[in-house]
């Protein structure tokens, strides 16, 4: 009961200084009619990232670099079989590896990287920015074959 009667007396005390009440409070203060100035959304929308990547000469030779600064002296001499069983370190190779690339691996194939082999081979295998549609009327087909490119 006491409490409720401090509760009370602050609320008056809010009162006499003129501090809004609950009502005033969420309803704010009543502007004057000012014309509402709408600016038009500009369409901003980024431009589709391509996928295409082609793998560089000098990956092996990158990747070893960058297993032997990551690990340090525990890269034996066959480095593509050191594993990635430690978590914070294959979260270290594969984000320098995609910084330095502009390639990342997607999330669906991140359990799939068991060693230093696997990240080689999904860093060696090239991505075509390209439908199948499309990269078969870029093919030269045989003369019994044709192909109607319009709905009918």
């Amino acid at each position: 009961m006491a409490s409720s009667g401090a509760l009370l007396k602050v609320w008056r005390h809010r009162l006499s200084l003129g501090v809004p009440g609950r009502r005033n409070f969420w309803e704010g203060e009543k502007k004057q009619d000012q014309p509402i100035v709408v600016e038009p959304v500009k369409d901003v929308c980024p431009p589709p990232r391509s996928k295409k990547y082609l793998p560089p000469e000098y990956l092996q030779n990158h990747l070893e670099s960058r297993v032997r600064e990551i690990w340090g002296s525990s890269v034996s001499s066959d480095w593509q079989r050191t594993s990635l069983a430690d978590i914070s370190l294959k979260y270290q190779l594969l984000a320098q590896m995609a910084a330095d690339l502009d390639h990342t691996v997607p999330n669906n194939q991140l359990h799939q990287m068991k060693s230093v082999e696997d990240v080689l081979a999904f860093y060696s295998t090239p991505v075509k920015d390209i439908s199948k549609l499309d990269e078969l009327g870029m093919q030269e087909l045989p003369s019994n074959l044709r192909i109607n490119w319009e709905y009918e």
